[in-house]
C-alpha cells in the first residue's frame, strides 16, 4: 500500500502520549478496537476503548493473539507485559480519532460526506458503483458511520485514493462535529431523516440540525426540501446547493414514476429540460436511495443523460451476512455480493463465531483491491486465513490460483464459477461450516443456491447485529460489575437456536438460560460453552444435566431432595440456582419453606448454590411500583438468610427485561435479559432504542379477479364488497399465523402498503384483498416487520408480541442476517 509510514514511535509524538514504554518501534498498519478481529497482530495497535465494556479488559486477549502494541488510558496496564508498547493518553477514543483525522489530513482528496437516518449505507455504495470507473475510491467498510468506524474508515485513507466516500452516523448531540472534523468533506449529501437513532434528541428538528453539522464547510450540499423543513434555505450549509424531489419544485424534481416488472420508469425535470431515467428496482426506498445517487453525480459535474444511463445499471447491494441451513447438514454462510479485504476479516469472524460444526471451509473469489499490488493484496489474505486458521479453502479465480503457494495446504483452486459447480458433486460437503465469498461478477449466488436447502417461501429473518446492538442497550443500563443471563428458552422466542447462542456466546454474556434440559443439550451439542440454567430440569434428565454440564434450577423441597439424592452417587459438587417465589406464585420457595430449606442446603456437601433468583411480577408498571419494591425487600432478606446459612455468597438476581430499564435497585449482581434481546420492552414506550430483529416475510401463490358478492374461503366466511383482485399467499396456522387473523383481522404488506386478509385462515396459506395493487405471482409480502411492528399484530388479536413470536412455525425457515 502507499500508506504514510508510521510507526509506534512517530504516533506517540502524534497523539501526543502522556507517557509512552517503547521495546520495539513496530511499524503500524492496523488499528485494533476489537481482540477477536485482528488481520496482522504484529503490525496492529490495540485502542482499549471505554464503552459498553472496558477494552483494558481485553488486553491479554489481545496480547496472547499477537499484538503487541497498546493504547490504553490506565496505567496499571502499562506493565503487564514486558515485551510490549504502550502508549498512554487521557482518553483513548479521542487518540483514536486523532490519529484518523491525521491521516485524512496528510491526503489531498475529494471526500463525500453522507448522512441522515436511513439509506446512508445504501447511497455511499451505490455512489460508488457509480463513480469507481473514474477514481480510486476509499469508502467506509459496511456501516462503519460511528465515533469509532468512520476513524477506523479513514485510516486506510493513501497517496492512491482520490475519492473518499465515507458515512456518517450520530445517536446524540455534540458528536458531529467532531466526526466534521476528521472527514472534512467537501461535498455533503443527506439522505432521508426519519425516526432512526432518535432516541437521544429532544425533537427531529434539533437531530436535523446536529447532522447537518456534517457539512458546514461543503462546497456542494445535495439535499431534499422534504427533510429540511423549517430551516431557510438560506441557513443551509453549502456554497453551492443542490436539490431533489419528488413532489415539490426543485433543481432535480421527479415528476412521474412508471413501474413495469420490478423496474421504474423516471421522469424529471433539471435544467428546465425534461430526462428520464430507467431504474431496476420499483420500492420506495431504492427509489428515494438512487435519486440521491442522481442528484449527486449532476451536483458534482456529471451530465444529466450520462448519470441517468449510469443509475440503468446500479445493483442492489447485500450489506449483510446470511446464515442458512445448508446440504447435508451443512451451515452456509452468504457473502456472495461482495469481496474486499475488510469485509473478508468480518466474515471469518463471522464464520469462527458458529460453534455447530468443527470444520469450517471457505469459498473466495478473486478480490479487486486499489492501491496495492496482487502479490502484497494475496500476501495479507494469506496472513489473514492463518490468522483466523481456516485450513480448508476453495479459490476461484485466475488471481487466487495464481498465488495458491502462498495459501493453506488443503486448498482447491478453480479458473471460475462454472468450473467448480461442474466438480461440485465430487467435494462432499457434510458436516461443516461454509462461508461463501465473492466478488459480484463472480455470481457467486450460484454457489450459494446449490448448497443452501430449499427453502420454504414463507421465511423468518433474524438479525444477528439487531440483536447484539439490543444486547449493548441494556449493558449500557448495568452498574459496574452486574452481569447478564439471556434468556434463550423456546427455541430463543422462536428465533433459534445455536444461532443465537453463538452470538451471545461472542460477546460474552455470562450464562444462558433455557426452559428444559434438551434445549441445553442441543446448546452443548452445537459448541456452546456459557453456564447454561435449566429452569424446569425433570428428574429423569438429572444424568444428562450432570453429564452436559447444565445447573439446573431448585424451585421446590421436592425437586431439591431428588437432586441431592441423585448426586449422592456422584462425586464432587454440582451447581444450582435457587428459585425463590417473592409474588409471582408460579414456581420457587415461598418464605415459609425457607428454614427447611436452610436445613437441607447446610446437610448436603453435594450441591453449590451458584445463584438465588427471583422473579418480578410487574416491573414494566408504575402502577405496580411498590408491589415491586416488597418483592425486593422479601427477596433481599431471604437470599441474605440463605448466603448466611451456605456460608458463602451466590450470585443474586431479579431483574428482567423491564426491570433493567426501570427499576435500577434490581440490578444486584446479575440481571436477566429476555425479550428485549428481540426488541421488546413493555417500560420502553415504543420499544425506544432497541432495535427490530426478526421480520416474517411470504410471498404471493396466485391472484385472481373475484366479482362483488362472490364468497372467498372455507364456509364462505369472506365476501368480496366490489369487484376486485385477491393474492393468495404462502402462510396459514401451520406456520404460526393464527386463524383469528382472518377476515379482516389481519393485516399484510404488499408492495408496501398494508392490505387485509379476507376469509378464513387455511393451514397452509390465506387470502389478501389487493384490489386496485399491482400485484404479481412471485411478489414479496411482509407479514410484520419494523414497520407492521409485532405490537401491531398482538393487537390485532388482542394478545402479546411473546406469543406471536413464539408460535411461528419450525417449518417456517430461519435466515440469520449479520452486519
Amino acid at each position: 500500500m502507499n500508506r504514510q509510514h508510521y510507526t509506534i514511535q512517530k504516533i506517540a509524538a502524534l497523539l501526543p502520549a502522556l507517557e509512552s514504554t517503547i521495546v520495539e518501534d513496530l511499524e503500524v498498519e492496523h488499528l485494533v478496537i476489537d481482540s477477536r478481529r485482528l488481520i496482522n497482530p504484529d503490525a496492529s495497535l490495540f485502542f482499549a476503548l471505554q464503552g459498553h465494556r472496558d477494552g483494558h479488559q481485553f488486553i491479554s486477549d489481545a496480547y496472547n493473539n499477537g499484538v503487541r502494541s497498546f493504547v490504553v488510558s490506565d496505567r496499571a496496564y502499562t506493565t503487564r507485559y514486558v515485551d510490549a508498547n504502550y502508549l498512554l493518553v487521557a482518553d483513548v477514543l479521542r487518540a483514536l480519532q486523532q490519529l484518523s483525522a491525521h491521516n485524512r489530513s496528510l491526503y489531498d482528496l475529494k471526500v463525500i460526506g453522507i448522512t441522515g437516518s436511513n439509506g446512508k449505507t445504501i447511497v455511499k455504495e451505490w455512489l460508488y458503483q457509480l463513480l469507481a470507473n473514474d477514481f480510486n475510491v476509499v469508502k467506509s467498510p459496511k456501516s462503519f458511520n460511528s465515533q469509532i468506524g468512520v476513524a477506523l474508515s479513514l485510516w486506510e485513507i493513501d497517496q492512491a485514493h482520490d475519492l473518499g466516500i465515507i458515512e456518517a452516523g450520530i445517536s446524540r448531540p455534540g458528536e458531529m462535529a467532531v466526526l466534521e472534523a476528521m472527514i472534512r468533506p467537501g461535498i455533503g449529501v443527506l439522505t432521508n431523516i426519519g425516526e432512526a437513532h432518535a432516541e437521544g434528541f429532544f425533537t427531529m428538528e434539533e437531530k436535523l440540525l446536529e447532522k447537518l453539522k456534517l457539512f458546514k464547510d461543503v462546497v456542494v450540499f445535495v439535499y431534499s426540501p422534504a427533510y429540511t423543513t423549517g430551516i431557510p434555505e438560506a441557513q443551509l450549509p453549502g456554497k453551492r446547493k443542490f436539490s431533489w424531489s419528488f413532489n415539490s419544485k426543485a433543481d432535480l424534481q421527479v415528476i412521474s414514476c412508471e413501474t413495469k416488472d420490478h423496474r421504474t420508469l423516471l421522469t424529471a425535470i433539471v435544467k428546465g429540460k425534461k430526462v428520464s431515467c430507467m431504474l431496476p428496482f420499483s420500492d420506495k426506498a431504492s427509489l428515494e436511495n438512487a435519486v440521491i445517487c442522481w442528484a449527486t453525480l449532476i451536483a458534482m459535474g456529471y451530465d444529466v443523460a450520462v448519470a441517468a444511463s449510469r443509475l440503468n445499471g446500479l445493483m442492489m447491494v447485500g450489506m449483510r451476512l446470511e446464515l442458512k441451513n445448508g446440504i447435508n447438514q451443512c451451515s452456509i454462510i452468504d457473502d456472495s455480493y461482495s469481496a474486499d479485504i475488510s469485509s473478508l476479516a468480518i466474515a471469518l469472524d463471522f464464520l469462527n463465531l458458529q460453534n455447530q460444526h468443527e470444520r469450517k471451509t471457505v469459498i473466495l473469489s478473486d478480490l479487486f483491491e486499489t492501491g496495492r499490488s496482487k502479490a502484497a493484496l494475496y500476501a495479507e489474505i494469506a496472513d489473514l486465513l492463518a490468522q483466523k486458521q481456516i485450513k480448508h479453502l476453495i479459490g476461484i479465480g485466475p488471481d487466487l490460483s495464481a498465488h495458491k503457494h502462498l495459501l493453506p495446504g488443503d486448498s482447491k483452486f478453480y479458473p471460475n464459477t462454472v468450473a467448480f459447480l461442474e466438480d461440485l458433486p465430487n467435494l462432499h460437503f457434510q458436516n461443516e461450516s461454509i462461508l461463501v465469498k465473492g466478488a459480484r461478477v463472480f455470481e457467486f449466488e450460484r454457489i450459494s443456491k446449490r448448497l443452501t436447502q430449499k427453502v420454504h417461501d414463507t421465511v423468518l429473518e433474524i438479525d444477528l447485529s439487531a440483536l447484539a446492538n439490543n444486547l449493548q442497550f441494556y449493558r449500557a443500563k448495568l452498574k459496574p460489575g452486574v452481569k447478564v443471563m439471556a434468556m434463550v428458552k423456546a427455541f430463543s422466542y422462536g428465533s433459534g437456536s445455536f444461532e443465537i447462542a453463538n452470538v451471545l456466546q461472542y460477546h460474552k454474556v455470562d450464562y444462558l438460560a433455557v426452559a428444559y434440559t434438551d434445549e441445553g443439550i442441543a446448546l452443548r451439542r452445537a459448541g456452546i460453552k456459557l453456564p447454561i440454567m435449566v429452569m424446569s430440569p425433570e428428574p429423569a434428565a438429572f444424568d444428562a444435566i450432570v453429564c452436559y454440564q447444565l445447573e439446573p434450577e431448585i424451585y421446590s423441597l421436592e425437586i431439591l431432595e431428588q437432586f441431592n439424592a441423585f448426586m449422592e452417587n456422584n462425586a464432587g459438587t454440582f451447581p444450582v440456582h435457587l428459585k425463590i417465589d417473592t409474588g409471582m406464585h408460579r414456581l420457587g420457595f415461598e418464605e415459609g419453606d425457607i428454614e427447611t430449606l436452610l436445613n437441607a442446603l447446610q446437610r448436603t456437601k453435594r450441591i453449590k448454590v451458584r445463584s438465588i433468583f427471583s422473579h418480578l411480577v410487574a416491573s414494566d408498571d408504575a402502577v405496580h411500583d411498590a408491589f415491586t419494591r416488597q418483592q425486593l425487600e422479601v427477596f433481599n432478606e431471604i437470599a441474605g438468610r440463605i448466603s448466611a446459612a451456605v456460608g458463602y455468597e451466590p450470585l443474586k438476581h431479579i431483574a428482567n427485561t423491564a426491570g433493567i430499564t426501570r427499576v435500577p435497585d434490581a440490578q444486584l449482581d446479575m440481571v436477566r435479559v429476555g425479550i428485549g434481546l428481540y426488541g421488546f420492552d413493555a417500560a420502553l414506550k415504543n420499544n425506544r432504542g432497541l432495535q427490530t430483529v426478526a421480520r416474517l416475510k411470504t410471498t404471493v401463490t396466485q391472484v385472481r379477479q373475484v366479482k362483488a358478492n362472490e364468497s372467498v374461503g372455507y364456509s364462505r366466511r369472506g365476501v368480496m364488497p366490489q369487484d376486485g383482485s385477491i393474492a393468495t399467499v404462502k402462510i396459514g396456522y401451520a406456520d404460526g399465523y393464527s386463524r383469528m387473523f382472518g377476515n379482516g383481522v389481519g393485516r399484510m404488506l404488499v408492495n408496501g402498503t398494508a392490505v387485509p386478509t379476507i376469509g378464513s385462515i387455511c393451514m397452509d396459506m390465506c387470502m389478501l384483498d389487493v384490489t386496485g395493487l399491482d400485484v404479481k405471482t412471485g411478489d414479496e409480502v411482509v407479514v410484520f416487520d419494523d414497520v407492521l411492528t409485532i405490537e401491531m399484530l398482538a393487537e390485532q388479536i388482542q394478545t402479546i408480541p411473546y406469543e406471536i413470536l413464539t408460535n411461528i412455525s419450525q417449518r417456517v425457515k430461519r435466515v440469520y442476517f449479520y452486519e
